[in-house]
């Protein structure tokens, strides 16, 4: 049983951050570059709001954040932040960000499926969201931007880095520090989006 409140998690309060995994989403920000300033991200399954309260630093005002998830995001009251509680992969969704907002410079996601504590099931499902983030990357990452994506390492892992790998110039896989130790989930990072590919 891992300990709930661990260092990252004290450290993430200190912090003003609604969650420990902010942290590990600063380390690939660190190693890649993920957002610059002025950039429109887009975060996929948002909640609690961590991940949206620290990219909204780096973009600052003249960047925008819109966190999207289908459980209610508490305010953030920041000014470059835009809420909405909807399912992410719905093709109303889809339609709703691509005629409000265009194409997005950064697409993140930070979920995870509901897991039943089967291992293979809980890989399987997760590389399916991965799969999922990744046709929305499609519709609405522009060329050039970037991505990260939550994926549980498994049998089934190969055949989603092989589908990432062909979208971006630059594909890597990083376990963040903040990971417990005991998780098997890592983060796929793509820079630089180069198009669907049929």
């Amino acid at each position: 049983m891992f300990d709930v409140k661990d260092k990252f998690y004290y450290e993430a309060k200190a912090k003003g951050f609604r969650a420990r995994s902010v942290f590990k989403l600063e380390e690939i920000q660190q190693k890649h570059s993920l957002v610059k300033k002025g950039n429109n991200v887009l975060d996929l399954g948002a909640a609690p709001g961590s991940w949206t309260q620290f990219v909204a630093r780096i973009v600052g005002d003249g960047g925008r954040v819109v966190a999207v998830d289908l459980q209610d995001i508490e305010a953030l009251n920041l000014q470059n932040v835009e809420v909405y509680k909807y399912d992410v992969f719905s093709k109303e969704c889809e339609v709703f960000l691509k005629e409000k907002y265009g194409r997005f410079d950064v697409l993140l996601s930070d979920m995870a499926p509901k897991t039943s504590g089967i291992k293979d099931k809980d890989q399987w499902l997760s590389v399916e969201l991965g799969i999922q983030c990744l046709e929305l990357a499609d519709s609405l990452l522009k060329k050039g931007g970037n991505m990260t994506v939550k994926v549980f390492q498994g049998s089934d892992f190969n055949l989603f880095w092989f589908k990432f790998k062909k979208k971006f110039k630059i594909a890597k896989v990083i376990k963040p520090r903040a990971v417990r130790s005991t998780s098997f989930e890592v983060y796929v990072v793509g820079i630089g989006y180069v198009g669907r590919k049929e």
